[in-house]
Parts: C-alpha cells; sequence; structure tokens
C-alpha cells in the first residue's frame, strides 16, 4: 500500500525563528555537522518540509542518528546536539 499523499509545505519556522525553505538546507551530502545545521534538518523534518526518508537520503544518515538528534533536542535544547559535551548530556 503506498503512502497517501501529503502537500508539502514551501517553508517551517527554523530553530532561530526565521523561515527555513528548501533552499535554506544545508547542501546535500553535508560532513560537517554543526548544531544549526543539524537543527535545521529536524525542524525541516518535523515541519514537513522534508519527510525522514528524504532527509536521511539526503545527508546519508541513518534513521537512529536523525532520532537521536531529535531526542538531544527535546531532552536538552539546541545544547544537546553539540558533540564535544555528549556526556554531559546523555547518561
Amino acid at each position: 500500500m503506498t503512502e497517501p499523499y501529503r502537500p508539502r509545505v514551501k517553508y517551517v519556522i527554523g530553530p532561530d525563528g526565521s523561515p527555513l525553505t528548501i533552499a535554506d538546507l544545508p547542501a546535500p551530502g553535508t560532513k560537517r555537522w554543526v548544531i544549526r545545521r543539524k537543527a535545521e534538518v529536524v525542524a525541516a523534518v518535523r515541519g514537513g518540509l522534508l519527510s525522514l526518508e528524504e532527509a536521511c537520503s539526503r545527508y546519508t544518515l541513518t534513521v537512529d542518528e536523525f532520532l537521536s538528534w531529535q531526542f538531544s533536542i527535546d531532552q536538552h535544547g539546541l545544547a544537546g546536539l553539540r558533540t564535544t559535551r555528549i556526556q554531559q548530556y546523555r547518561q
């Protein structure tokens, strides 16, 4: 069975409060992930700008990796996405 058609939104509100479009997202194949880029991808998926599958294939992410970003934001805010402080936020 196929997934029902969902119209794509034109923009979502990004982590800094400004509108975020497909053109504003990190480039496909991004290798260096800073907090802002991770948060933009999570906001795009949550807002319906990209599906989870599209985000994972566009950025070569695993579903688990994306879900860990989302969980970190939910639990600790944007600071939870810092890799240098990861042990401080995760138990």
